[in-house]
């Protein structure tokens, strides 16, 4: 994106900014060059979404860390993984977001299915639905079928927002006070990390402590459901409201695949049709405490 320079990328109409400076990406070098070695966990399908390029609030020093450590036959990008309203008020794109979409398409490349449903913050891409690029399928839903025969519709969730869809004004207030609370989630974290402790989300502990926010999260994933079992599917899988969930309302499978903000989750589906969420920072604390063991091991040992 920084080759493109940020004046030819503001002169862009719309959204074709943001998807130029994707479609300019494979050519770019990776300022984080992935690992030679270490074995990858293989999945069968992995649903990401609510990424958020171009914030601040974006994890992707510890999404770069998912992708070198996962792979899949196919990967579902459920939304918002670019955000755009940032966008367009203010350029902001640091080398790790680069990377993160460097090795989202080098996964293309190398032949995983990349699917690319567009959310409300990414809305800019979605009147290119039905297009390739670099590899990546730009669809507006999809429908996927596991392993073990159901069937799953996949769409990022905005739709079925009430407040998106009758109080857009609110919404994008309400984006403004989120971003003020993701940064002050992240001068929690680097004081946290100054201690050696873990990665701790702030908004997420908010979210779960506002009566208001709680209802209004079991009520999204009531209509999610209900809206899947009109549809005639066994379940659906979403994103958007930042909180991943796996439930069965009525018979219907209701999964959430989370985001890469706050909790920094991820859905897979295993070779099975096993779904599972993966909390990518209890992952990264539980492999930081083996490798602890086994170098007093090694030390033990000599």
């Amino acid at each position: 994106m920084r080759a493109m320079g940020e004046e030819r990328i503001k002169g862009l109409p719309g959204g074709l900014a943001e998807l130029a400076a994707v479609a300019s990406l494979p050519p770019v070098r990776s300022a984080i060059p992935e690992p030679v070695a270490g074995k990858r966990r293989r999945f069968r399908t992995i649903w990401i979404s609510d990424i958020h390029l171009g914030t601040k609030g974006c994890n992707a020093a510890m999404l770069i860390d998912f992708l070198d450590s996962t792979d899949s036959e196919t990967m579902y990008l459920v939304g918002d993984i670019i955000d755009g309203w940032r966008l367009k008020k203010k350029v902001y794109w640091p080398a790790e977001h680069n990377d993160v979409v460097w090795r989202i398409l080098k996964r293309a490349k190398r032949g995983t299915r990349i699917v690319y449903i567009p959310g409300n913050h990414d809305e800019m891409l979605r009147p290119f639905s039905g297009m390739n690029f670099g590899g990546v399928e730009i669809r507006r839903a999809a429908f996927h079928e596991t392993a073990d025969g159901r069937r799953l519709m996949v769409l990022h969730g905005d739709e079925f927002d009430a407040i998106m869809l009758a109080h857009r004004w609110l919404a994008v207030v309400g984006d403004v006070l989120y971003h003020l609370l993701m940064g002050l989630n992240r001068w929690v974290n680097l004081v946290r990390k100054a201690f050696g402790l873990p990665y701790w989300s702030l908004s997420k502990v908010a979210k779960h402590k506002v009566k208001n926010a709680v209802e209004f999260i079991s009520r999204y994933e009531e209509i999610v459901a209900r809206a899947a079992a009109e549809r005639g599917v066994d379940g659906v899988v979403c994103g958007h409201i930042h909180t991943a969930e796996i439930r069965t309302f009525e018979g219907v499978e209701y999964y959430n695949d989370g985001d890469w903000v706050e909790g920094c989750t991820a859905l897979v589906e295993h070779f099975d049709g096993r779904m599972e969420l993966l909390h990518w920072p209890e992952e990264m604390a539980r492999r930081a405490r083996f490798d602890v063991v086994a170098s007093s091991a090694r030390k033990a040992a000599a």
